[in-house]
């Protein structure tokens, strides 16, 4: 089974249901990443843009707003479970559209002013030619625009949970960094390596350091973590036991991110990446 197919079943089974089930809390906890890459990626009105992993259609929402009844907006990703949920909130909307497809070989015409992700271009079993399979779907002239998370340290939000629950969970050897996954583009100068050979000119990279406000209750937090992110995907590895003492583990970790207002708000540090077809 290629790495591609692996994120299929996995984005069409249990992850992909728990994403839908909590869009609202997500928009939460990426709201202050989704306002600056909406700025950063400057879509315009009248304006053809590809949402490349558009999950439950919050962004491809939004970039609707932004390009007017003149432009038009596709969200593509690969899990039917967030797509459905998509559709039903963009019933009403004649110039959005959705696709289930993975973008690494879909077919395009060619025809799009901007490619925009919102963590969505980060597992690709072959990032190479997957942008340039998606170069083919801009325009000459084209955009692209996406934010990728930095390093696990740097993201306490997925790290410190998974610390916290490390010492109950059975030992596994270290993760491959360049394997697809939400950290795969931690390094810049790989980005820039890839959009390179894909064919993109003119990569701009920068960084963005903010918070992710995961509300006041320290018990719904945490179980989140055990739905959605990287420590999701280690804990159907523990018994009923384990379980427990990682749900107090990664609620006492929690409690040290709790800001003066009373909100769960750990570091989040990403990458806004820009490139010209």
């Amino acid at each position: 089974m290629s790495a591609n197919e692996d994120q299929i079943k996995y984005w069409n089974e249990g992850a992909g249901e728990n994403w839908t089930q909590l869009q609202a809390t997500m928009d939460r906890n990426l709201s202050a990443i989704h306002a600056v890459l909406m700025d950063f990626a400057a879509p315009a009105p009248g304006m053809a843009v590809l949402d490349i992993g558009c999950g439950t259609g919050t962004t491809t929402l939004a970039l609707a707003d932004r390009v007017g009844p003149e432009g038009k907006v596709t969200g593509l990703d690969i899990s039917s479970p967030m797509l459905g949920l998509a559709k039903q909130r963009a019933q009403g909307q004649p110039a959005v559209d959705f696709v289930l497809a993975d973008a690494s070989a879909a077919q395009f015409r060619g025809d799009y002013d901007l490619l925009f992700s919102r963590f969505g271009v980060m597992f690709f079993d072959d990032p190479v030619g997957a942008f340039r399979n998606l170069r083919g779907a801009l325009k000459p002239g084209g955009r692209l625009a996406f934010v990728c998370w930095r390093t696990p340290p740097e993201n306490a939000w997925a790290s410190a949970p998974l610390k916290a629950a490390k010492p109950f969970l059975p030992e596994v050897p270290p993760p491959d960094p360049l394997a697809p996954g939400p950290f795969a583009f931690a390094d810049p100068e790989r980005i820039r390596a890839i959009l390179g050979e894909a064919g993109f000119a003119a990569v701009h990279i920068e960084k963005f350091d903010g918070i992710m406000p995961m509300g006041n209750d320290l018990e719904l937090a945490s179980a989140q973590t055990l739905q959605i992110g990287p420590l999701s995907r280690r804990i159907g590895e523990a018994d009923e036991a384990a379980r427990e003492h990682i749900v107090k583990a990664v609620r006492a970790a929690l409690g040290g991110f709790i800001a003066p207002g009373g909100e769960i708000a750990p570091p989040v540090a990403c990458w806004l990446v820009a490139a010209k077809a």
